[in-house]
């Protein structure tokens, strides 16, 4: 009964999400669409550390990354929410979509019963430890406050981690440019600002998985950390985050204009695997991704070794790893995170050319 459930969810959000997105050539006129969206909002303030209200911190930041990005021409910008009003999770993906958006970027301020502190951008995924889930769980919990939420999400619980986690499937495909969104973010944040790193991470988020586009989520620090809360709550801190945010996400349209069609495999050390198996599928765990072209040696890569390297437009990707059998590269994911690679995913190949991981799985028997 309870995997039915889950199935039922999966399927009813998919569609939802489908049916609120219309492709049209000429809706945006060849702008580049990001949409921001600033968390919680209305009779959902968000966490409270110390005094400070995550919902108006959001939308203060987020305000200021959309007048930065409307002086360039080629960008439109949509807001889930201008004011503080409350807007359902389902309904900002659906605003996402309906805007044919090229990105989705939610903001929001973290919250915790220690001393942590530092910025983390999350993408959809699942959980690798209990602290993601709890997370993503805080998040998402928000669907209680809405109206008909049973209805509108079938039966989906935030509590439990099996359905959570069954929501990764829909983002796959964009989950490459989602992670490198999120990467450029996270090094504006540390090298910009000097702010702690706490990483990439993967999530089971909500409002991540009603997008069909690649979609971050921007933990921009710790309000229940007291000197973070007060920069935070800052206009100099909302304006230094803010910029930061910009510069990612321009950063992230250059590359994408810059021959994104460019998909070349160099000095992979699994060729071997590959070329004996050319039809096969091949499956790889992506466990890094940059500007700057590494040796595939394991000193570069923690002690990994078999690591492979694609270029995609300017970006280089980092793989862990090359077999057919989808039980073994699982193994291999766990390898790497237990290395510290800890947004490491499964990527599928066939015949040399990347294909979706669900359409892999349909059509591999191991």
């Amino acid at each position: 009964m309870k995997t039915h459930r889950v199935l039922l969810f999966v399927s009813f959000i998919i569609v939802l999400t489908l049916s609120s997105f219309k492709k049209n050539g000429n809706l945006n006129d060849g702008k580049f669409v990001v949409v921001l969206d600033a968390g919680h909002g209305g009779h959902d303030p968000g966490n409270l550390g110390n005094g400070y209200k995550e919902k108006d911190i959001a939308l203060k930041i987020v305000l200021e990354v959309g007048k930065e990005l409307e002086k360039n021409p080629n960008i439109k910008v949509v807001y889930t929410r201008k004011k503080d009003v409350f807007i359902d999770l389902f309904v900002r993906g659906q605003i996402a979509n309906k805007a044919n958006a090229d990105l989705f970027v939610s903001v929001h301020c973290n919250a915790h019963n220690s001393q942590a502190h530092g910025t983390e951008t999350f993408v959809l995924g699942t959980h690798r430890n209990q602290t993601n889930f709890e997370v993503a769980k805080k998040e998402n919990s928000v669907i209680f406050l809405e109206n008909d939420y049973e209805k509108n999400y079938a039966g989906f619980d935030p509590n439990s981690p099996e359905s959570v986690m069954s929501i990764l499937l829909s983002q796959e495909e964009y989950l490459d440019q989602s992670i490198m969104l999120a990467s450029l973010i996270q090094n504006k944040f540390t090298h910009s600002l000097k702010r702690k790193n706490r990483g990439v991470k993967q999530a089971g988020f909500i409002v991540l998985h009603q997008t069909v586009m690649p979609s971050v989520l921007v933990e921009t620090g710790f309000l229940s950390y007291k000197k973070e809360g007060s920069y935070l709550n800052s206009k100099k801190g909302q304006q230094q985050m803010s910029n930061s945010i910009v510069s990612a996400i321009l950063e992230y349209k250059s590359s994408l204009e810059k021959n994104v069609n460019d998909y070349s495999i160099i000095n992979d050390t699994a060729e071997t695997v590959e070329s004996t198996t050319l039809n096969d599928i091949i499956f790889k765990v992506q466990i890094a991704a940059g500007s700057t072209p590494l040796e595939t040696k394991p000193y570069n890569f923690k002690g990994l070794e078999g690591i492979s390297r694609l270029k995609d437009g300017n970006v280089y990707k980092y793989f862990y790893g090359a077999t057919p059998n989808y039980d073994k590269i699982k193994e291999l994911e766990e390898e790497a995170a237990e290395k510290g690679y800890t947004s490491s995913f499964v990527v599928a190949f066939k015949a040399g050319k990347k294909i979706a991981l669900i359409d892999a799985l349909k059509t591999t028997t191991n």
